[in-house]
């Protein structure tokens, strides 16, 4: 509804504009951030403050409201006042519910989309898993929050691509060819992800209590850069593949896709020369034998580029990736999203760029996560207090397997599975995407499994419930609104809102205002239900079609967070 009355004032306020003579810069966007809901209904559904006409039309915020109150058509509205500087809005219910209800019905899952995005191509970066290491729980944050944005993105009217990209080379991966080598060739090789991130974990061990073996796994990683050893090569070039490959379940299962998939194999000899380059144009300057970025006069520290053995960093790496980006995925803008203790480095990373004066380095950003804490406390892929994805969904499976018995003791093996991984994703997803992704969370796989509060598995709940009555439920019967009860108003009113929320996530990056909408929803929902029966009631027609909107709104939402809907729990 704001966006419909953010289109009559605009229009209003332009004929004004011409009348008086006068300029007025406001856009749409502009408008609708002003739109305001008074404190009582007595005031209106919607008011508009003109205070900021007053500068343009250059007499009191009071009397612009009674000019522009004069352009103003009352369709859809059942009374449009003024009351000082405010022009109040008093929505027809009955014929904006009506409205309302014809649209979700009639644009299902396209309804909340709209083209913010202007058809603007988006590199979206996330995920990042590196070969060699575990997949664990700190994967999912960022996972689950880049592929929810570029959901959003895409329901935005801009054209997304998916990128990913992993660390296939490095000094974590000389330590884990240099502990196979040393202490594990005797077992085969897997691809099993605990398999390969314990060898990594006792790789670090036994490097904290010898460090003179760093000396070994130093002369791998520079064998792994130049490719000058057979033997290692050819390990690194099996593992690598069965990382790879362990991968491929889980982003199923996290419902993910992507389009590209960057290495850091690959950007390695291009950010060498990259540093090199910096260097010779006095860009970048030697340090002790190290090429580095002196950053510290605009509060960014040293960043090191080359070691002084010449093997390159994450930081020269990171550099000819956003070049390669650049040539090979031309697009309006680039976004990358890390975990919150990169955050310094994409600075870093951020102010090379605008000093080398690359063409897209406005267009160039980063959105930062918050860490993932277990009531136990933080975890760490070195030293192997971490929670692998794989053990971790299971965990969160049986939590729901147990949940799905309690309510259909005798359901089908194969069915429950399906269920117990769904709720489970559900619970897994929205636990992390309801938050600011900002904030560090504290994750309760207990807590998150509920049927009951804020949790996924509530609101796959909801959309059971809703898609149970409307099987159940099936009528002949004219469609009849009469008076309107205050739990369907609040939940209309609420439906409405879905496209002003979806269109605020887009613009501040943040999946949790859908991920908090759609809970706002489910809990009007169930109130509704409990309050207005649907069948046999006199409005049994009209209560239905609420019924499929929300069921409607809410899969939108859902599908907007990377959470698929289940039509039975």
């Amino acid at each position: 509804m704001k966006t419909e009355i953010a289109k009559l004032l605009f229009k209003a306020i332009k004929e004004e504009a011409k009348n008086q003579e006068v300029g007025v810069d406001l856009t749409e966007e502009k408008i609708i951030n002003l739109i305001e809901i008074p404190p009582s209904v007595e005031m209106g559904d919607y008011a508009f403050p003109c205070f900021i006409l007053s500068k343009y039309f250059k007499i009191a915020p009071q009397e612009v409201s009674i000019l522009i109150r004069k352009n103003l058509p009352t369709k859809n509205f059942s009374d449009i006042q003024t009351a000082g500087p405010y022009i109040n809005f008093f929505v027809d219910r009955n014929k904006s519910t009506l409205n309302l209800i014809k649209s979700i019905l009639k644009q299902k899952e396209k309804f909340g989309g709209s083209d913010v995005g202007g058809g603007d191509k988006v590199l979206i970066e996330f995920s990042q898993p590196n070969t060699h290491k575990a997949f664990h729980v700190g994967h999912i944050r960022g996972t689950s929050i880049g592929e929810s944005l570029s959901r959003i993105s895409e329901f935005s009217k801009n054209k997304v691509i998916r990128a990913n990209y992993s660390g296939d080379t490095g000094m974590h991966i000389a330590k884990w060819i240099w502990c196979y080598g040393k202490y594990h060739s005797r077992e085969k090789l897997k691809n099993d992800e605990s398999w390969i991130a314990s060898v990594y974990v006792d790789a670090v061990k036994r490097l904290a209590r010898n460090k003179k073996s760093q000396d070994e796994v130093n002369v791998i990683n520079q064998k792994i850069e130049n490719k000058s050893d057979k033997t290692i090569n050819r390990i690194w070039a099996k593992t690598r593949k069965l990382s790879i490959e362990s991968w491929k379940k889980i982003y199923q299962e996290l419902n993910t896709k992507f389009d590209v998939h960057f290495f850091e194999s690959e950007v390695e000899i291009p950010g060498r020369e990259i540093a090199l380059d910096l260097l010779k144009k006095g860009i970048a300057k030697k340090s002790e034998g190290a090429v580095i970025m002196d950053l510290r006069e605009y509060d960014r520290g040293v960043w090191v580029l080359l070691r002084k053995d010449g093997t390159v960093l994450y930081s020269a790496k990171d550099i000819a990736l956003a070049e390669k980006k650049y040539k090979k995925f031309l697009s309006d803008r680039y976004l990358v999203v890390v975990g919150d203790e990169q955050k310094f480095h994409f600075q870093q990373l951020v102010k090379t760029l605008e000093m080398m004066d690359v063409p897209f380095k406005d267009n160039y950003g980063f959105l930062p996560f918050g860490m993932i804490r277990f009531p136990t406390g933080k975890m760490s892929s070195r030293t192997g207090e971490n929670v692998l994805y794989s053990t971790f969904i299971e965990e969160v499976k049986k939590l729901a397997s147990k949940e799905v018995k309690k309510r259909e003791p005798k359901i089908r093996r194969g069915e429950l599975e399906k269920r117990s991984l769904g709720i489970s994703i559900a619970a897994i997803k929205y636990s992390m995407l309801k938050q600011d992704p900002k904030k560090i969370i504290i994750f309760n796989p207990k807590e998150s499994i509920s049927f009951e509060g804020n949790t996924g598995p509530y609101l796959l709940y909801s959309y059971a419930r809703a898609s149970s009555i409307l099987r159940k439920v099936k009528t002949k019967q004219m469609l009849r609104l009469g008076n309107l009860d205050e739990k369907e108003l609040e939940l209309i009113k609420s439906l409405s809102k879905f496209p002003e929320v979806v269109s605020n996530a887009y613009k501040n990056l943040n999946p949790s205002l859908i991920a908090n909408y759609a809970y706002e929803i489910s809990h009007l929902f169930n109130e509704f239900y409990h309050a207005c029966p649907v069948a046999n009631s006199k409005k049994e027609k009209f209560r239905i079609m609420l019924v499929e909107s929300f069921r409607i709104v809410l899969k939108n939402s859902l599908n907007l967070l990377g959470i698929d809907t289940l039509e039975k729990m």
